[in-house]
């Protein structure tokens, strides 16, 4: 018989692929979620999660809800939070009590309620910049972006005025919180691993790096940048690029997110490890954006270069995924153009409601657009 799971924000679309993976291992899976209208547009369980799992409607900031979600469950993996760093740069107060509160709430409760393991998401967006190197092969870790350069450029410089190269980042990178979604992520983790280890828990935190798939939210605006793309897409629009579109990600499945949270909820290895998920290969916005239009059939709409930058983000970030495949043996498995021929038919069944002008009006009213 397996462990009774509960997934914290299991509703949404990391939780239901993670619910699905646990149900198909044989475990019982209770998810918490408070069903917000940004995520879930008419605020009831979403059809994509599997009837199987018990839905629990409560605020991860309610302890009495999270008190009854905990009851009778042997592990916890912990999602719920607020997701976007544009957002969290203006809804600060509520990005902070959700993601930090609500993790306090959390393990206030666990004091008295433990279980075996907590399992965190953690995010990329803690390193700030990721490391780079300069053309004379010196590793840069503690680079800072500035404006942009002289030269119309975007890309970090080195003393001598020479673009710095990126190159994958471990986690042994020192932290470098540039909003307030990455200061909120980093607060998770800590907790998460600082007071399992003092209550006699085991735990482990996930950086994820961009997640991408069937299922996710196409009319939030703040949500991951693919189906930011869809969206627009979907509705005609050419996919809006910031800077220049030359900035490199690393773009992971949902499916192989799910089998990292399986795998670190598993593994004794991973006990009080912070690990890396991503899938080992990066590519530039602006070439991800031209995919994905080829993929929904409308190569017509070039990507929309806005040669602007958001505050908060960062230029280059790709994971080193070393310590993922030792401790974990994680390997991704999702071909990137299968994954978005996937997304693509999905997305063709789905309404989408473009808000991303809206949501850049937003931030260039309050000067986080320069």
């Amino acid at each position: 018989m397996g462990d009774t799971i509960l997934i914290t924000g299991g509703a949404g679309f990391v939780g239901r692929h993670v619910a699905r993976a646990l149900l198909e291992k044989g475990h019982r899976v209770r998810a918490l979620d408070s069903l917000i209208e940004q995520v879930h547009p008419t605020c009831t369980r979403p059809d994509e999660l599997d009837p199987e799992v018990e839905l629990m409607v409560g605020d991860i900031r309610d302890e009495t809800a999270v008190l009854a979600a905990l009851s009778g469950v042997d592990k916890v993996i912990h999602l719920a939070a607020e997701v976007g760093v544009g957002q969290s740069m203006y809804a600060i107060d509520r990005y902070t009590s959700v993601n930090d509160y609500g993790t306090a709430v959390l393990f206030q409760q666990l004091i008295d309620q433990p279980v075996q393991r907590v399992v965190v998401a953690s995010s990329m967006s803690i390193y700030g910049e990721g490391l780079y190197r300069t053309a004379d092969g010196e590793l840069m870790q503690d680079v800072v972006r500035g404006p942009r350069n002289a030269d119309g450029s975007w890309d970090p410089l080195d003393a001598r005025g020479r673009p710095l190269i990126p190159v994958p980042t471990p986690e042994t990178k020192q932290t470098a919180l540039k909003s307030v979604y990455a200061i909120n992520k980093f607060v998770q983790e800590r907790l998460t691993l600082t007071l399992t280890a003092q209550y006699g828990m085991e735990s482990c935190a996930l950086r994820l790096w961009n997640i991408y798939g069937p299922g996710q939210a196409l009319s939030n605006p703040y949500t991951g940048v693919l189906a930011i793309f869809a969206s627009r897409i979907a509705n005609g629009q050419a996919p809006m690029v910031f800077e220049d579109g030359q900035q490199r990600r690393d773009f992971v499945h949902v499916s192989d997110v799910a089998r990292a949270f399986m795998l670190a909820l598993e593994k004794p290895e991973a006990d009080g490890q912070v690990l890396n998920i991503g899938s080992g290969e990066d590519r530039t916005v602006e070439e991800v954006a031209r995919l994905q239009a080829a993929s929904m059939g409308r190569a017509d709409l070039a990507p929309q270069i806005i040669q602007q930058a958001r505050a908060g983000d960062i230029r280059h970030n790709i994971p080193d995924l070393t310590k993922a495949r030792e401790v974990l043996g994680y390997e991704a498995r999702a071909d990137f153009s299968e994954g978005l021929e996937e997304l693509a038919e999905w997305v063709a069944r789905q309404e989408a409601e473009d808000r991303v002008v809206e949501a850049r009006r937003e931030l260039e009213m309050r000067g986080l657009v320069a």
